[in-house]
């Protein structure tokens, strides 16, 4: 009930409210939002000096550990291609559209202003502290795929950053003493990892591009993100706001220019999508299994053989 309300809170202030906009996604008390990672992974692929993890996390350097493992690289993926079925792609392209416009007109105004008022330093601040809130998402994804050393080290930087990070605004784990780096997995690569595929294509609103499998996040991550017990309920939804829009002003840009490029953007955001989340399932693969990725890159570049869809 408090999501539905959320929802009809929401439509209403954007379309009601033009003077006073919110954000075209994670207006939900949902920890991630999964638009903009992927339109920003996808901007990487077309600056090769780019990696998906720079894409995602332009400012600091919280996701290089799953960039290269071993004898596995970027590279050896990128030579993949990825389809997905888009059985719904009527209702697909309103929502696509529906998420567009809330970008323009509502986020993206309000995040200039913000990062205009706030200097950069303080928002990355903040970008920390949500970061470490969203712990028990990561630290159980990591325990459900059997990555034992991940577990523990999204524990100790939670423990070392809410101590002595002052609540996880800075990011002392994560620098050369400690180098604990944040594991960058949801329960949607979970799934991935135990073989399960990715289904259709979906566009939430709100939430952007996704499958059914990678729903599973937006759900799990609702009831493992604490601002989601914040009480009243539009407090959390406030505090998830103001989140996206402090997120969004870190990386305004990176959704504008794969649109640009794009002769049809519906069609390049979700094949940025599927290749996204495909490379993020064959990296935590690998790093469970670092002897898994040399097979599958020969098997990959082997043109008799057919390519297997996560």
């Amino acid at each position: 009930m408090k999501i539905f309300l959320s929802l009809i809170f929401l439509c209403f202030f954007t379309v009601g409210c033009a003077h006073n906009p919110v954000p075209s996604s994670g207006a939900f008390p949902v920890k991630k939002s999964i638009t903009q990672p992927v339109l920003l992974a996808s901007a990487s692929e077309q600056n090769p000096t780019l990696s998906a993890a720079d894409a995602v996390n332009p400012v600091d350097e919280e996701y290089k550990e799953d960039e290269v493992f071993d004898n596995y690289t970027e590279n050896a993926v990128a030579e993949e291609k990825v389809d997905i079925a888009d059985p719904l792609e009527p209702v697909n392209r309103a929502m696509h559209q529906f998420n567009d416009k809330l970008y323009f007109w509502a986020l993206k105004p309000v995040a200039q202003g913000y990062k205009f008022m706030i200097p950069e330093p303080a928002r990355i601040s903040v970008k920390n502290f949500f970061s470490n809130l969203a712990f028990p998402a990561r630290f159980l994804s990591c325990l459900l795929q059997a990555d034992i050393n991940g577990a523990a080290t999204e524990a100790g930087r939670f423990t070392i950053n809410t101590i002595w990070g002052i609540g996880g605004l800075l990011d002392p784990s994560s620098g050369k003493e400690l180098n604990l780096q944040t594991q960058d997995t949801d329960l949607g690569q979970t799934l991935g990892v135990w073989g399960v595929g990715q289904g259709f294509y979906i566009v939430w609103p709100v939430f952007g591009p996704s499958s059914p499998r990678d729903s599973v996040t937006i759900a799990g991550d609702y009831f493992l993100y604490p601002v989601s017990y914040i009480s009243p309920w539009y407090a959390g939804v406030g505090v998830r706001i103001f989140e996206e829009i402090n997120a969004t002003s870190l990386r305004i840009g990176d959704y504008e220019a794969l649109k640009e490029a794009a002769i049809d953007p519906y069609v390049a955001f979700r094949d940025a999508y599927a290749q996204y989340r495909f490379k993020k399932i064959k990296a935590r693969k690998a790093k469970l299994n670092p002897s898994a990725p040399t097979e599958e890159k020969s098997a990959s570049n082997n043109p008799a053989l057919p390519k297997k869809e996560e």
